[in-house]
């Protein structure tokens, strides 16, 4: 993916000196690990607790722990979106080991998301060709935005999605390009085989494990989830200024923690070979170009919610 940032009429850019993106750029094995490994850790330690509790008193009592670890596995979701890119760790195999369990452990195969990714991208907010406004759900009613705002929908869809490539061979999406299918193909076959040999051992051995550690907490997950991403580019500039077309969300330490900075999201549209690490430092550089600027995900998805039910009543 190009670092490249088109300016439009009016819109004033400050680059970075291709010193500053040099410097700003390096990867980082040891930082990459150490994210990886706290927050597949923390999914572990949770998880753990959430079978504990959920054994010895009940599963009504593991709730609250369940929407805990739901939101920590549901944004793994960021660790396959850093590896997707390949700039979580300098090596790409430390990339790939990370990212294909994370794209395992909430419903979206790997190698699939890095080709929708890439022409997210290349064609961020373009109604016709950006894969997130295609698949993207239009709802027609306040009823049907909170399903939305739920992800409950976009879980469904891309694991139809995923079984549809295993069971057909077929993939027709515009964002997969022919010398690609094949291993969309088996990759999909893949997760299928993995998935149902889960469920197969879960029955023999009549455990309840996976539910109340990953799948139960996967489904609780996507109501933080959803929200967060919606606040990524809706209602942003249809063009092709990343300054523009996205939204940088400035929240809580913690919560760009789990997000693995991706709150700063104009900085990484604007440069996405800069790795999660370095998102601070480069925000502190271009802070002042920033358009659309979320102060906190509450607010922010009040005004999200607003857009939708404004185009919706425009009729668009």
């Amino acid at each position: 993916m190009s670092d490249a940032t088109v300016s439009e009429p009016g819109h004033r850019l400050k680059p970075l000196t291709p010193a500053m993106l040099r410097e700003l750029s390096v990867r980082s094995n040891l930082r990459g690990a150490a994210k990886s490994l706290s927050h597949y850790g923390l999914v572990a330690l949770v998880g753990a607790l959430v079978w504990k509790v959920a054994s010895t008193w009940g599963v009504l009592w593991a709730l609250p722990l369940m929407a805990v670890q739901g939101y920590f596995v549901a944004f793994l979701f960021m660790a396959l979106h850093e590896t997707a890119h390949k700039t979580a760790f300098r090596s790409r195999g430390l990339n790939l080991a990370v990212g294909y369990p994370a794209g395992f452990i909430i419903g979206q195969p790997y190698e699939y998301y890095c080709l929708f990714h890439w022409d997210h991208h290349r064609y961020t907010q373009d109604p016709d060709k950006d894969p997130e406004l295609i698949v993207g759900v239009k709802p027609t009613s306040d009823t049907q935005l909170a399903i939305a705002y739920s992800g409950l929908l976009q879980v469904v869809g891309r694991l139809r999605l995923m079984l549809s490539h295993a069971v057909t061979g077929k993939v027709v999406v515009p964002w997969i390009p022919e010398n690609r299918r094949g291993i969309i193909v088996t990759e999909a076959r893949a997760y299928a085989a993995l998935y149902a040999l889960l469920l197969v051992l879960s029955l023999w051995f009549s455990s309840a494990l996976l539910l109340w550690v990953w799948i139960v907490p996967l489904i609780i997950g996507q109501f933080f989830l959803r929200p967060y991403l919606y606040a990524e580019h809706t209602g942003c500039e249809r063009t092709r200024s990343a300054f523009q077309n996205t939204r940088t969300t400035y929240t809580g330490a913690v919560v760009k923690w789990v997000a693995w900075n991706m709150p700063y999201h104009v900085e990484h549209h604007a440069y996405p070979s800069i790795p999660f690490h370095a998102l601070p430092k480069l925000n502190g550089i271009v802070d002042g170009e920033i358009v659309h600027r979320g102060r906190g995900y509450i607010r922010t998805t009040r005004e999200t919610w607003a857009w939708f039910r404004r185009q919706r009543q425009a009729g668009t």
